[in-house]
């Protein structure tokens, strides 16, 4: 029965993981298309985008600052392997101080570039 109880919460747990994964890739991609973000930061791709309206969407986000971009926010899959390492060797408790910091200083760098030269 314990076995059975376990496999049902990793299961439900794997789910969790999915569904978040999968709604982090749907608000990154309509975030980069949307007008104001490329307005902001990829003004080049949105000059494009405005002078192709009847071109498919391929050949308007074809850039690869953008690619560079939306890849960097799957950074984190590569991150699970150092925290997996930090957990081991240090501690659960070490592990969660360097996750809370990096989430700190990726919050303050949001918050406090406005205007990132990306073009």
């Amino acid at each position: 029965m314990r076995s059975l109880m376990l496999g049902i919460w990793s299961g439900q747990e794997m789910c969790t993981g999915g569904s978040l994964f999968g709604y982090d890739l749907g608000v990154s991609g309509g975030v980069t298309s949307m007008d104001d973000f490329l307005k902001e930061f990829l003004p080049k791709i949105y000059r494009r985008k405005q002078a192709n309206l009847h071109e498919t969407d391929y050949c308007k986000y074809d850039n690869q600052l953008l690619t560079l971009f939306t890849s960097s926010l799957f950074a984190g899959l590569v991150s699970t392997f150092g925290a997996s390492y930090v957990t081991r060797n240090k501690g659960r408790r070490a592990s969660i101080l360097v996750g809370a910091v990096s989430f700190f200083l990726g919050g303050a760098i949001n918050a406090g570039i406005q205007h990132l030269l990306m073009h």
